[in-house]
């Protein structure tokens, strides 16, 4: 049965109006590409140019056993906000990206919240963990229900990637952007900071991995380790300077279709 239409009584909703419909399995797309033209929307509008992706658990926080992760993904998008800050360009550039949850996506929102740039939180809807937290900034606070647009948005619009310890969400980003990069589905460079090495080198046997011939010797060059601020902020600046400040520095930011 068709819903009533308020303003005109007697009338039917018109369809892009209609919440029960666009609820429905037939509407699928309709969503999936408001999950697309949403934040592209507002992205154009806030001249958000590009990203800096931090990835990371949501179970760090600030006083707890790894709070040294916490304090480091804050101040590292404090400073990377404040030299972002200091570019002479008319869009924002290198614009702090994050989950939008709690954890190290808060003290990545909250660095750059501290050093007084816009950030971004995309956030999605998870049963537990998964809430946006107060310092992402409000008309860049997205929220998906697509695993896949999130991590589109993710891809999309980042020249860089800080990776603090993380679990299974962390370790999914991690490695679809590499395997990304290394099949060269992004024509961009993409600077990878893995952050803590001892746990990164625990956690991931990269040397097996080559040893046994399931990656090659010039893959291990799409990261590099850091482990402590300083090292990882100097990374992301030669690296962002080199790729696309320096002049003549023009890189698509998603590779074009193979088909």
């Amino acid at each position: 049965m068709n819903q009533s239409n308020e303003d005109h009584p007697g009338h039917p909703l018109l369809a892009y109006k209609n919440e029960a419909f666009l609820d429905t399995p037939e509407a699928r797309s309709l969503r999936i590409i408001s999950e697309y033209l949403y934040p592209l929307h507002q992205f154009r509008k806030e001249k958000v140019s590009d990203t800096v992706v931090f990835f990371g658990s949501a179970r760090t926080f600030e006083g707890g056993p790894n709070g040294v992760y916490y304090n480091g993904a804050r101040e590292l998008a404090r400073r990377v906000t404040e030299w972002s800050n200091n570019l002479p360009d008319s869009t924002r550039r290198f614009v702090i990206c994050s989950g939008g949850g709690p954890g190290i996506m808060e003290a990545a929102n909250r660095g750059a919240q501290d050093a007084g740039g816009k950030t971004i939180g995309l956030n999605i809807g998870l049963p537990f963990e998964q809430r946006p937290n107060p310092f992402i900034t409000h008309e860049l606070c997205f929220e998906f229900h697509y695993f896949f647009m999130r991590k589109f948005w993710f891809a999309y619009l980042a020249k860089a990637l800080v990776v603090f310890p993380g679990g299974f969400g962390t370790l999914d980003e991690l490695m679809e952007i590499l395997t990304l990069v290394q099949t060269q589905k992004l024509m961009k460079k993409m600077v990878v900071v893995l952050y803590g090495s001892t746990y990164w080198k625990e956690i991931l046997n990269f040397d097996a991995l080559l040893r046994h011939g399931m990656i090659s010797e010039t893959d291990l060059q799409l990261f590099s380790f850091a482990d402590d601020v300083d090292t990882a902020f100097h990374l992301l600046e030669n690296g962002l300077t080199k790729y696309y400040l320096e002049p003549d520095k023009e890189t698509p930011a998603i590779a074009k279709s193979r088909i």
